[in-house]
């Protein structure tokens, strides 16, 4: 019997993150902002502002950093009732360096408590509960267990019948793109819902010729929702291409998160009963307030947001 689960699940690395104030660079910083950042509990934070039930797991260090963003996930409302605080281990951390809106990241999470996940610390039943699980690429850049962790939760859900959806979410300075092509290709073969941006189809499918890519995405089962295509989305399902407008951003103050945004607007559109089209547009609405906002998950909406953008209504301040 499956377990009670919510209708949305991830799991991959969330590490504390610390950033210079005021768009400092680190070496001029006196002192820095902790706040924390990880793809899967973006969305799933993000889904949960929604208004759709979501689940984020994984493994943290039993410290304080690790304390902090358990707290700060379930306080947004997420489901963590399979994640760990592993005693011993430590929690990954990332600088932020942004000097002049020229973003860099610096990564110290080698021997993370989440580096060590394995197939076995999987929660079959709660996964087949599930209407959608969401993997990303860069669970499978950080660690051998890891990337068979992630092979085994979708093998778990194609037999249950559980939808996948997968971010490719190219990390370059976690591995080669010879290594990622040779793990993510074979899982965009097995999933439902495919959702990379086109600089990174370009590189996973090493052309720059659009009909080729495309001509790829066609030959899948998924449904593949390419963000970036100049100023559209497309969606290609069953041969067919449909291009959606971005809804522009009247600012952009940090476009970390923006793709994490995306897909929690993506998915949460979809288990609302949301046709692709819709979906897709609540999606580039969700990505647009991300990048206006500072940090990675902050500046998520909530769905009155959303519906009053998708509606063109104005808020009335007074």
């Amino acid at each position: 019997m499956a377990a009670q689960s919510p209708d949305l699940i991830t799991f991959g690395e969330s590490m504390a993150l610390c950033m210079a104030p005021d768009y400092k660079g680190l070496d001029q910083a006196a002192s820095l902002e902790l706040t924390f950042g990880g793809a899967e509990s973006n969305l799933a934070i993000g889904a949960a502002r929604l208004g759709v039930s979501s689940g984020w797991f994984g493994a943290l260090g039993d410290d304080p950093f690790g304390l902090k963003i358990l707290k700060a996930i379930r306080g947004e409302g997420v489901d963590v009732s399979r994640a760990r605080l592993v005693p011993g281990e430590q929690t990954g951390v990332m600088f932020r360096d942004n000097p002049g809106g020229k973003l860099s990241v610096y990564y110290y999470r080698k021997l993370s408590a989440a580096s060590r996940m394995k197939p076995s610390d999987l929660d079959a039943d709660y996964i087949r509960g599930s209407k959608i699980l969401h993997v990303t690429g860069i669970t499978c850049a950080i660690s051998e267990s890891a990337r068979d962790t992630v092979r085994e939760a979708v093998r778990i859900a194609k037999e249950a019948g559980v939808k996948v959806s997968f971010d490719p979410n190219l990390r370059l300075k976690l591995w080669t793109i010879e290594e990622a092509r040779e793990v993510l290709l074979p899982i965009t073969e097995q999933v439902d819902y495919f959702l990379p941006g086109y600089d990174e189809l370009q590189l996973l499918y090493d052309t720059t010729d659009e009909e080729a890519i495309f001509a790829r995405l066609s030959e899948l089962s998924a449904v593949s929702v390419v963000k970036g295509v100049g100023e559209t989305t497309v969606i290609v399902e069953g041969g067919k291409r449909t291009a959606v407008p971005f809804y522009k951003a009247e600012k952009v103050v940090d476009t970390v998160g923006a793709g994490d945004g995306f897909c929690a607007g993506l998915l949460a559109g979809l288990l609302k009963g949301r046709p692709i089209v819709e979906a897709v547009r609540i999606a580039s609405i969700c990505g647009s307030l991300v990048v206006q906002g500072r940090g990675d998950w902050e500046a998520t909406p909530d769905w009155n947001t959303v519906e009053r953008l998708m509606e063109d209504r104005k808020r009335i301040e007074r």
